[in-house]
């Protein structure tokens, strides 16, 4: 089956709007902090658009307060962020370690923007150690405060084109998710069912977003299904890793599927069953069904992330399962397959609107399977729209065993 396209192509989140989220940060920031580093790739990608992949060599995006966003890159990858980004400039270094190492190169940009005068915010103090760079903390030049939970913060309430980039995702997920599930047969392997739905739907995909499209996101690329590995009593193992199994009448399934559309994803997890499931595989897919439904209905603005996954966990001991929980209701997500908030106990983060949310409790049974369903959904003035769209019911998740 292939997706309907929209009449006009969804585009990328623009210049302007990254832009305005630097200005936004700042205005959370006490007014002594001149610049901002930041070293994650994540953040990075959030502010300037530039994805890459993270080595020896130190990469950092550095805010200003008018907004001025520059990329701060090695020579190896000066022709590559301006093409690859929408930083406003890029200032590179020769090399790491260099004859003059990189964070002296960097300690020179905060200096000509007028750092010296204040505090310089950052995600980690110098870039982390990643294939064997030796860190060099900036604090040795400057004094400096982690801006991690504002930068938090703003990546958790999504803009109406980011909510519309997740929705395009939750749908060609949902696409490549439906060609694996009638791909699936007994006797084939899961890269015989996931591989050409995906390949499949990544191709339609490509070609209805339209000329320019490419990768993103450093999670998945195109459209993604699969299994992961959670096939039969292997599906009991929450993150499990792709195996040379034949599927056979019987299994329990746990998928999982998502898109990336210009950089955002989604997330779509469905249990299915292979062949008429038996009574213990309709009690345990009840209760996962039960306790997902008890999740959507918690989430409320103005509600603390702990309380949707302690009204989970509260029927998970009502009904003696404690034993067969393995992690709390779910998490944001967007850019990344994981962001906060998490909907776990340990949480006190207000729900607000515009926040994209996976739910995906499970209860998992030693020696029979995983049961686990995981939706996409964001929350609204009064409670949630769902973004993935994809059925939830037994019959519909089981499989004809010819």
């Amino acid at each position: 089956m292939a997706a309907m396209s929209d009449p006009t192509p969804i585009r990328p989140i623009e210049r302007a709007e990254r832009a305005a989220r630097c200005r936004t940060l700042f205005e959370t920031l006490p007014d002594d902090v001149r610049a901002v580093v930041l070293f994650d790739d994540q953040y990075v990608q959030y502010f300037t658009g530039f994805v890459f992949a993270a080595t020896e060599r130190p990469i950092a995006a550095v805010l200003l307060p008018d907004g001025e966003r520059i990329l701060f890159v090695p020579r190896l990858e000066r022709e590559h962020a301006p093409a690859a980004s929408d930083a406003d400039r890029v200032v590179d270094y020769p090399e790491y370690p260099g004859e003059r190492h990189p964070m002296e190169h960097l300690h020179d940009l905060l200096a000509e923007a007028g750092a010296g005068r204040g505090t310089v915010g950052h995600d980690h103090d110098g870039y982390p150690p990643v294939m064997g760079y030796l860190p060099r903390p900036l604090s040795e030049r400057w004094t400096v405060r982690s801006v991690i939970p504002e930068v938090e913060a703003r990546m958790r309430i999504k803009s109406p084109h980011e909510i519309a980039l997740i929705r395009e995702a939750s749908r060609w997920a949902g696409v490549a998710h439906r060609r694996m599930q009638d791909a699936t047969k007994p006797g084939l392997r899961e890269e015989d069912a996931a591989g050409p739905a995906s390949a499949t739907t990544s191709a339609e995909l490509a070609t209805a977003i339209g000329p320019g499209y490419r990768r993103r996101n450093r999670w998945i690329s195109g459209a993604l299904a699969l299994y992961r590995g959670q096939i039969g009593p292997a599906s009991a193992f929450p993150h499990a890793l792709a195996d040379d199994v034949r599927f056979a009448e019987g299994d329990v399934l746990v998928t999982g599927a998502s898109a990336d559309v210009w950089g955002y994803l989604s997330e779509l997890e469905r249990t299915m069953v292979l062949g008429v499931p038996d009574a213990e595989r309709r009690r345990w897919f009840d209760h996962m069904l039960a306790v997902q439904d008890l999740a959507f209905d918690a989430i409320r603005p103005g509600t603390p992330c702990s309380e949707v996954d302690r009204r989970v966990q509260e029927y998970v001991d009502a009904h003696g399962l404690r034993e067969h929980w393995r992690h709390h209701v779910g998490h944001g997500l967007g850019q990344r397959i994981h962001e906060s908030p998490f909907l776990d106990v340990g949480d006190a983060t207000i729900l607000e609107p515009e926040m994209v949310l996976s739910v995906e409790p499970g209860l998992y049974v030693p020696g029979l399977g995983g049961f686990r369903h995981s939706d996409t959904v964001r929350v609204t003035e009064d409670g949630i729209e769902m973004l993935t769209d994809y059925p939830r019911d037994l019959a519909s998740l089981t499989l004809p065993v010819p």
